[in-house]
């Protein structure tokens, strides 16, 4: 079974950078994703970003692109979300999901693990 540990959270002030990092219990074969999505007080949870093994190609949402990066390295089995020029709406609880087949990176329906998730708090 995949386990995944989300780490790196915190508080930090506006303008300020974060690295999440999200370690996998065992290896990630090629062919699979991995996603963050957040989730704020009161709000649905959201995507982030999504990393692809498959190619190293990476999807962002409007609201982070320029600001958020996410990488990936095979070796650790660990997936990076390293965010800048944080925004006190960037606070939420961030979870890290691995992708369970296709190209459904956007919704959760494309996911099928997820971690426990770090807190991120943003403050002005």
């Amino acid at each position: 079974q995949v386990q995944l540990v989300e780490s790196g959270g915190g508080l930090v002030q506006a303008g300020g950078s974060l690295r999440l990092s999200c370690a996998a219990s065992r290896r990630i074969l090629r062919g699979y994703f991995i996603g963050w999505f957040r989730q704020a007080p009161g709000k649905e949870r959201e995507f982030v970003a999504a990393f692809t093994w498959n190619g190293y190609s990476t999807y962002y949402a409007d609201s982070v692109k320029g600001r958020f990066t996410i990488s990936g390295d095979n070796a650790k089995n660990t997936v990076y979300l390293q965010m800048n020029s944080l925004k006190p709406e960037d606070t939420a609880v961030y979870y890290c999901a691995r992708g369970s087949s296709g190209t459904d990176y956007y919704t959760e329906a494309g996911y099928d693990y997820w971690g426990r998730g770090t807190q991120v708090t943003v403050s002005s």
